[in-house]
């Protein structure tokens, strides 16, 4: 490790963020696990637009890729059409 105290500032601040990417990101993937379970139609459709909004906002952070969260966004909605 350096000893520079701006490097070991960013060693921090970086493991504070991957800290908080980890979190959002699993809470993401929960939520998408939970959507897919979810046998309802009345509450898959309620419950979609919460869900990429939040892939949205893992894409607009950096923490998924953009291409990655279209294709999650896709899938999800294909079967919001099916069970429609």
């Amino acid at each position: 490790m350096a000893n520079h105290k701006a490097t070991k500032k960013d060693t921090r601040q970086a493991e504070k963020r991957r800290d908080r990417n980890r979190y959002y990101g699993k809470t993401t993937r929960n939520a998408i696990r939970n959507l897919k379970a979810g046998g309802e139609d009345k509450s898959y459709s309620e419950e979609l637009p919460n869900v990429i909004s939040m892939i949205d906002k893992l894409a607009k952070k950096g923490i998924i890729h953009k291409n990655k969260a279209a294709n999650l966004k896709s899938k999800l909605s294909k079967k919001t059409a099916v069970k429609a």
